[in-house]
């Protein structure tokens, strides 16, 4: 194993992760950059994943992902109907040196923004076509006018 110019990750327990983190670092000339993600630098992406404000945020967030820790999502609907959040699939593609804690904390922020937010959910689906260009109103948090 090489030392490395950058903090990288620590690693998980042993039996706690199948990262492949250790064959990652052994490998030459391999792409690095999924173990800038430190656990400090996790915990700043969840915050910033679970206080999404917009659809063009997710984007920008996810473009970002892609380009400093080649970390990939995949958003899709279902092909049925979406009547709810649980019919929007978020993955984040499996790589080696991605912790599985990671993939699964990713999803469940974007989750907590779209629940705080449902515009963003709407938006979403509009980007697919769903609703013509034009989303539905946002329900109020007040009762019934």
């Amino acid at each position: 194993m090489q030392p490395t110019p950058i903090p990288i990750r620590t690693e998980c327990p042993p039996g706690a992760c199948v990262c492949d983190r250790d064959a990652l670092l052994a490998a030459p000339g391999a792409d690095l950059r999924v173990l800038m993600l430190t656990r400090e630098e996790e915990r700043r992406l969840l915050e910033r994943l679970e206080n999404l404000q917009s659809l063009a945020e997710l984007r920008r967030i996810e473009a970002r992902m892609a380009a400093q820790l080649g970390l990939r999502l995949r958003i899709s609907f279902s092909p049925n109907e979406v009547r709810s959040l649980r019919g929007i699939a978020i993955l984040v593609l499996e790589q080696p040196g991605l912790c599985k804690k990671t993939r699964q904390n990713i999803p469940a922020a974007i989750r907590k923004s779209l629940e705080r937010r449902p515009q963003i959910a709407f938006d979403l689906l509009d980007d697919g076509g769903l609703f013509g260009g034009a989303a539905p109103e946002a329900p109020s948090q007040g009762g019934l006018a």
